[in-house]
Order: C-alpha cells, then sequence, then structure tokens
C-alpha cells in the first residue's frame, strides 16, 4: 500500500497530470477519471469546510468523542465515513477499522455504494457493509457499513466495545433503540483507557445537540456551516383526499404536463399506498403525451432490498425519476436531483401519541417492546457486568414487562440472569418468541416448516397490496390455507421455491418477489445457525395431520402470551374497536374451543393483525397444565401493546365471553384528518426547490 498522505488528492486539483499519477492511498490505484468528477461535488457540500476542523478534533479529544451537528443534506452520512477513514489510515489501521451504523439496513447498503464509488474502491474488498442476511465485507475491509442492531448483537456478545477503532454513530436522532442503547453502553466506558485508543464519532441533527452534549459530558462539537440559498416553498391544498395513493399520482403527473424540471420524490405512509401508486404511476405515465420519455417510477421501502439503489442511477434517457417512499427516506438518502415533494403529511406509528408529530422523533424505547433488548443487555452482562445508560429512561412498566416476559419463556434462571435456554435465543437474529417457538420444533419434528415460518415472519411482508384483479384474487386464494396465516405462508413460500422464485410467477399473485427472495437468505442463515449449534432436524412433512398438529405445539410454545380465545381478542385502531367473533358457518363446538395466535402487524393503512391461526382445545390446557401459567397472566391481564382503556363507554373486558381480552392498539389516531389510525408527519428532511403536500392543512 503506497505511504502518500490521506487527502492530497483531495487538496489539489483534478488536473490531467494529477489525474494519471495520483494513486489511491486505500489500494494504490491511479484514481479513476470518475473520481475527480464526484470529488467536485463533494467540495460543493457544506460539510466540506468543516474537515480539517473535524479531524483536529478527532485526533485531540480528550474522552475519544466527537459530535458533529449539521443540517440534513449537508453531506455528514457521505463525508464523515470517508475522513474517519483517512484518519485511520494514518495510524496504519493498527486500531482496527472504521464502522459506521444506520438506522436501518437499506440505508447502510445505500451508503456504502455510494461511499465506495466516492473513494473510488471496490464494495466488498475497502468497502463493505453488514446488513441481515447479508455481509459484504472482507479481510481487506477498512470501511464497514453496519445496521445498528447488528452492531448492538456483535457488542453485546463481546468483552469490551467491539473490534473497531473509529465507530461512527450516524443518524443517532432518529432515536432507534439500538442506537440509543450503544450509547448508553459507551457512556461510562473510558475510550482513552481501552488499548488501541478508540474514537466515537456522533453525527446528529442540530435540534438534537443538547441532550447529546449533556449526554457525552461536553465533547468537543463539529458544526456544519449552512448552505445559502432559498428555503423550499410550500404549497398546500385545501382538501384532504379520501384516496392518497391516487392523489398523489395525480399530483405527480400534473408536474409531468407542466414538465417543470427536477426529479420528484412522493411521501405515503404505508407500503401498501407505496405499491398502488407506482402501479398507477406506471399505467397512467405511459397515456402522456410528453416530449421526453415518460417518467421512471421508483419504490422506495424495507422491501425492495438492492432495487433501492436504482434511485441513484443516472438515466441516460434523460427521464425524469419519481421516488415513491415513506419513513425510510429520512434515514441518510441522499438525492440532490430531487427538486419537488409530494407529501401526504401522515406516517404511520405503533403507540399512541400526540396528533402533530414532534420536531424530532420520540425515543423507540418508547414505543417498542423491549423483550430483545433486554435479551442483549443479560447478554452483555454475562461478559461484561455492567449497567445501560438510556438517553431517555423507558417506562419501568415496560423493563418490568419484558423480564416478565422473557421470565415465561423460561430464557432467565432464579437469580434473573440468562439461563441455558436464554442464551441460546441471543444467538437468534429473531423475537424471543420466535426463536422459542423455533427451538420448540426440534423437541415436535417440524424444524423445516418452523425455519420457513421464522423467515416468513421475519422478513419484509409477502403481500404488500390488496389483490388488483379477479384473476389475481384468485391466483392468490389458491395460496391460502385453512388453518390461518401461519400455515398460508409456509404454503407461499413452498410455492415460491417450486417455482424457481420466479419473479413473474410472484406479480401475476401480487406478491412481494424481493420479500420472499430476504427470506429465503434468512431461512438458510437460521439453519446454518441450528446447524452450528447442533440442533436437530427434521424431514419436510408439511401438509400431514401430525405435521398440523406439531406445528402448533410448536408456536404456542413461543406464542402462549399471545394466545386469547378467539371471542375475546379486542383490536383497537384509534377510537374504533373491533372483536374478532366467530366465523359464519363454523361448528358450534369448534366456536367453543378455538383459540387465537398472532403476530401484531402495523404496515399497512389499517388496523391489523400481521398473521393469526386457529388452535384447539388442548392449546389452553397445554399452556396453563405444561408450561404452568394461564393464557394472560392474572397480574397483567392486558398482553399487548398498551393498557386496556379505561373509558367507562368502552365494552368491559367480562362482557366479551370466557377468559382475559386483549387488547391491542396497533397505531396512532388523528380522528381529525383520518379515521384509520395516521398522524400528522413532522417536518421532512432534506434541501428541495419545491414541496408540495397534499392531504394537508396550512396550520
Amino acid at each position: 500500500m503506497t505511504s502518500q498522505p490521506p487527502g492530497l488528492a483531495e487538496e489539489s486539483g483534478p488536473s490531467l497530470g494529477e489525474s494519471e499519477l495520483a494513486l489511491n492511498p486505500f489500494d494504490g490505484l491511479p484514481y479513476s477519471s470518475r473520481y475527480y468528477k464526484l470529488l467536485e461535488q463533494r467540495r460543493a457540500l457544506p460539510i466540506w469546510a468543516a474537515r480539517f476542523i473535524f479531524l483536529e478534533q478527532l485526533e485531540s479529544s480528550p474522552s475519544g468523542v466527537v459530535l458533529v451537528c449539521g443540517e440534513p443534506g449537508s453531506g455528514k452520512s457521505t463525508q464523515i465515513p470517508q475522513w474517519c477513514a483517512e484518519f485511520a489510515l494514518a495510524r496504519g489501521f493498527q486500531k482496527g477499522q472504521v464502522t459506521v451504523t444506520q438506522p436501518s439496513p437499506q440505508a447502510a447498503l445505500s451508503l456504502a455504494l455510494r461511499v465506495a464509488d466516492e473513494m473510488d474502491l471496490t464494495l466488498g474488498h475497502e468497502v463493505g457493509y453488514s446488513i441481515p442476511q447479508e455481509d459484504c465485507t472482507g479481510p481487506d475491509t477498512l470501511l464497514r457499513f453496519c445496521w445498528d442492531r447488528l452492531l448492538l448483537q456483535e457488542v453485546a456478545s463481546t468483552r469490551g466495545t467491539g473490534s473497531w477503532g473509529v465507530l461512527v454513530l450516524d443518524e443517532v436522532q432518529e432515536r432507534s433503540v439500538a442506537s440509543d442503547s450503544l450509547q448508553g453502553l459507551l457512556r461510562d466506558t473510558s475510550l482513552g483507557d481501552l488499548p488501541g485508543d478508540p474514537k466515537v464519532v456522533v453525527v446528529t441533527d442540530q435540534a438534537f445537540e443538547p441532550k447529546l452534549r449533556a449526554f457525552w459530558d461536553n465533547p468537543p462539537v463539529v458544526h456544519v456551516p449552512r448552505e445559502p440559498g432559498e428555503s423550499p416553498i410550500p404549497v398546500y391544498r385545501d382538501t384532504v383526499p379520501t384516496n392518497r395513493a391516487e392523489a398523489a399520482c395525480q399530483a405527480v403527473l400534473e408536474l409531468c404536463q407542466k414538465e417543470d424540471p427536477g426529479d420528484v420524490l412522493v411521501y405515503l405512509p404505508s407500503e401498501e399506498e407505496i405499491s398502488l401508486c407506482c402501479e398507477s404511476l406506471s399505467r397512467e405515465a405511459g397515456l402522456l403525451a410528453l416530449q421526453g420519455p415518460p417518467p421512471r417510477v421508483l419504490p422506495l421501502h424495507p422491501g425492495c432490498g438492492q432495487a433501492i439503489q436504482a434511485v441513484y442511477e443516472d438515466t441516460d434517457t434523460g427521464a425524469r425519476k419519481v421516488v415513491v417512499t415513506h419513513w425510510l427516506a429520512d434515514f441518510s438518502f441522499s438525492l440532490p436531483s430531487i427538486r419537488h415533494v409530494i407529501d401526504s403529511g401522515m406516517e404511520l406509528r405503533s403507540s399512541f401519541l400526540e396528533l402533530e408529530a414532534p420536531l424530532l422523533p420520540p425515543p423507540r424505547v418508547w414505543e417498542e417492546n423491549l423483550s430483545p433488548l433486554v435479551l442483549l443487555l443479560k447478554r452483555k452482562q454475562i461478559a461484561e457486568p455492567g449497567e445501560c445508560h438510556f438517553l431517555d429512561l423507558p417506562a419501568p412498566e415496560a423493563l418490568m414487562q419484558a423480564l416478565e416476559d422473557l421470565d415465561y419463556l423460561a430464557a432467565l434462571d432464579d437469580d434473573g440472569d440468562l439461563s441455558d435456554l436464554g442464551i441460546i435465543l441471543s444467538e437468534f437474529p429473531l423475537a424471543p418468541e420466535l426463536a422459542k417457538a423455533l427451538l420448540a420444533s426440534c423437541e415436535f419434528n417440524c424444524v423445516d416448516e418452523m425455519l420457513t415460518l421464522a423467515a416468513m415472519l421475519t422478513a419484509a411482508p409477502g403481500f404488500t397490496r390488496p389483490p388488483l384483479c379477479a384473476k389475481e384474487a384468485a391466483l392468490r386464494r389458491a395460496l391460502e390455507h385453512a388453518d390461518g396465516d401461519h400455515s398460508s405462508l409456509i404454503q407461499v413460500y413452498e410455492a415460491f421455491i417450486q417455482n424457481g422464485a420466479d419473479e413473474t410467477w410472484c406479480q401475476a399473485r401480487g406478491l412481494n418477489w424481493a420479500a420472499l427472495c430476504q427470506a429465503r437468505k434468512l431461512r438458510e442463515e437460521l439453519l446454518e445457525l441450528m446447524q452450528r449449534i447442533e440442533l436437530p432436524l427434521s424431514q419436510p412433512a408439511f401438509g400431514s395431520e401430525q405435521n398440523r398438529r406439531d406445528l402448533q405445539k410448536a408456536l404456542v410454545s413461543g406464542y402462549f402470551l399471545k394466545c386469547p380465545r378467539r371471542p375475546n381478542l379486542v383490536v383497537a385502531s384509534g377510537l374504533r374497536k373491533k372483536r374478532l367473533g366467530n366465523g359464519a358457518g363454523e361448528p358450534e363446538a369448534r366456536k367453543r374451543t378455538e383459540f387465537r395466535f398472532y403476530e401484531i402487524g402495523v404496515k399497512e393503512t389499517r388496523g391489523s393483525i400481521r398473521a393469526c391461526s386457529a388452535g384447539v382445545e388442548w392449546v389452553g390446557k397445554t399452556t396453563t397444565k405444561s408450561l404452568g401459567i394461564p393464557l394472560s397472566p392474572p397480574h397483567s391481564p392486558a398482553r399487548t401493546l398498551s393498557e386496556t382503556p379505561q373509558n367507562p363507554e368502552e365494552t368491559p373486558a367480562a362482557e366479551l365471553g370466557e377468559g382475559p381480552a386483549i387488547w391491542v392498539k396497533l397505531r396512532i389516531a388523528d380522528p381529525s384528518a383520518d379515521p384509520g389510525g395516521l398522524t400528522r408527519a413532522g417536518p421532512r428532511r432534506g434541501f428541495f426547490s419545491g414541496v408540495l403536500v397534499i392531504g394537508d392543512r396550512r396550520p
């Protein structure tokens, strides 16, 4: 590797002689012409003026922590990792690699591709990424982009802070559980006393700076200069559309007919609406009489997989790009070509909040189930005792609920530490109850089916929209299973594999091809993990009566806390509630004995249960007698996301039938805007020349 000082090429002009002679200090090869083209764009970013200040603070920080604050779109997410790599290169990479965390896997993948391009390096060699079901790194990787939850699992499994030399915590203002937990684990660690003198860089929005400065005990702060220019001009539509997807489609078509230059970014609340809007745009855009080529419609959500990189690709035809997305676009997706934003003004959340979203997102530890986090923290205590300090403490009731759930799963011993079973559960990249069901399948000889089901429940949803026509609905109904959603998911996956994982086959049935491919990768990863732990496997037997019973028993072993009698399952979506009653035409004996084990789902625009399957009478007996607990513990009658509503006008639980009532609050409600459970979205990030807001009202 060349000994050329890092950053030399960045400081000199891209002359012809330089482009022929200058060598990349990371791989020793000459820079390409594209490198200099991108270098000019990098120099124009607002953060470029803070380059030397940042490197000086990184070298001299007494605590080893540097805080970087700047506005969205200033170049923080792409430039800070490169400068940290230069810093580590100057030290000969003797202190470990540079690791950069992102709150979503898609953002980590996107940034890795962009930064590798800007650094003129090969993805998977000097620059890599680690996301679920895909580790694109190697022995020569110097700069790694990583999903923050994966890094938390790595830190929880090792003594100390990990194998990195410089850690960049990006987008911490998004308040993901993993990002807050990583900061808590590092808070009381004296980085200067650790071997290798590791450094931590915390990158955030300016509005979050005061809280982080207090949390990290006043570290050096690098402020990114503001970019001069005019602010975007919002245009409000007075009427709230009944169909947001169709309204967004019409707004895009109006822009195309006016032929205003620039790409378009569309915000919609759910993946279902994104899918419907993209299909409508693709169909309608071809009918427009435009001078140029029709717009290129690109969805951007977690179910897209690697297809999200199409938003960065330059089109030779000069076609306008229309990117249809939701909250994911707020995570480190810098789209400089965007000139117009069409915003529904709404977003989906998994708990009840104020009607107006705050300036910064609330902590996710206030909203999410903390059982997976507590399981990891308990695992960290095995390797190195200590407490985790949170930026904002979760509710004591939520922590106690998480400990209680883990105790019922037998993941804790009598002293409150991880049991042998709990240690195995923490190895799986699954929710604790799903991991327990997978382990139970070893006893009930249905491992093959549970592997498929675990992968399908963990991956992105295979269904992102309702059928568009009768033919598609008939093809989809052929994949349904009489036992319910869980067996239907297995049947969908097996049909997908039997048809060669064909994308056309998926499109004909309205299935998400990228999500099913993701499920296949996750299943392979889970199978490899079970083989490594030397857990027993079983042969496929899906469809037999014995396998049906064994699969239900394995599911109940993990989901016994989500097994109400069917007449008592109450779904509260916003201000509305619905009891899932008995189906018409079913035998009365079966109606009285059936249970439902379910998954909570908040993906779509309506309150819904993501997966719900029927059990039989032995479910209650087995859960009570074998596990020694009732279906819902007497000291905690509401076993879901929130407390049972206390409104006296609501139906009392005692009137709903036998057994405890299960209340499920699936999402927040803004009755003034949408009774289906959406809330007003907060300010959108980034710099745009024009903003068109649909479905909102002038404040």
